[in-house]
């Protein structure tokens, strides 16, 4: 079932990415470039970013700290300056594995800062002007990736798992209140992805894949017209159906899970 206006014919079509220096954000855009898009990238490290805009002409580095409320709006002034936006995607993350029993404040709020408040700057920054355009009939999509680490509580997950979970919830409030605007608003749900982030995990990570696979998996999904784009199918549909437990079938089958 389409819940979005289908994305599938890029040729032409702006698209900002934030968070795109490394992993699925980069390789995402580069999938989207290569389907005639004119892409904007943008992350904290100028070196990566400049290094995408070599490789991909035509392309835009903007670097960006999406911690810095008045960075994002002079970087989406900018952008924005450059025409309507058909796609924005929120990319940026950052993860490191805690547990209650090695509680740390800073590295908690570092995550709600990366994964959630910089997304509620982004959307201040660009929400304004692309209702301006759907009401001229040029309707654009919002993105967020999340995580299945934000479907349920898990272990190793305390600082990340509830920036996700927030993610999941921000982009259904958005559906409802944009979709009758004629905007698309979707939220990717990732499962394990080789990248930057889960390199240094010392747990097993079941159906790993590519960041090319997440970023064909994720274009699929636009194509679709999907709200929930989640992958790969064959770990994320177990997960899914854990959502639906009772607490008391939940937390020993966690447990038995992860052995933790």
């Amino acid at each position: 079932m389409s819940l979005n206006p289908r994305l599938r014919d890029w040729q032409g079509r702006r698209a900002w990415l934030v968070g795109a220096s490394s992993g699925i954000g980069r390789a995402t855009a580069s999938a989207l470039h290569a389907r005639g898009a004119q892409v904007i990238v943008s992350a904290r490290s100028e070196a990566a970013l400049n290094a995408f805009a070599v490789q991909h002409p035509g392309s835009i580095a903007l670097p960006l700290d999406t911690a810095v409320p008045d960075a994002v709006k002079a970087a989406a002034a900018q952008v924005l300056a450059g025409g309507p936006l058909d796609l924005v995607c929120y990319c940026a993350g950052t993860y490191h594995h805690m547990r209650a029993t090695e509680f740390d404040l800073p590295v908690m709020l570092r995550h709600e800062q990366v994964n959630y408040t910089g997304v509620l700057h982004l959307l201040a920054a660009v929400l304004p002007d692309m209702l301006a355009a759907a009401k001229s009939g040029r309707a654009g999509h919002v993105s967020l990736v999340s995580s299945v680490a934000g479907f349920r509580g898990l272990p190793k997950s305390l600082a990340y798992g509830p920036t996700k979970a927030a993610l999941i919830n921000l982009a259904e409030a958005l559906y409802l209140d944009l979709h009758g605007l004629g905007m698309g608003v979707s939220v990717v749900n990732p499962g394990f992805v080789a990248t930057p982030l889960t390199e240094g995990n010392d747990f097993r990570m079941p159906a790993l894949i590519t960041p090319e696979e997440a970023a064909t998996a994720i274009l699929k999904g636009w194509g679709q017209g999907a709200f929930d784009i989640h992958f790969p199918k064959r770990f994320t549909r177990v997960m899914k159906m854990l959502r639906v437990l009772p607490y008391g079938w939940y937390f020993p089958a966690i447990r038995k899970f992860t052995g933790l």
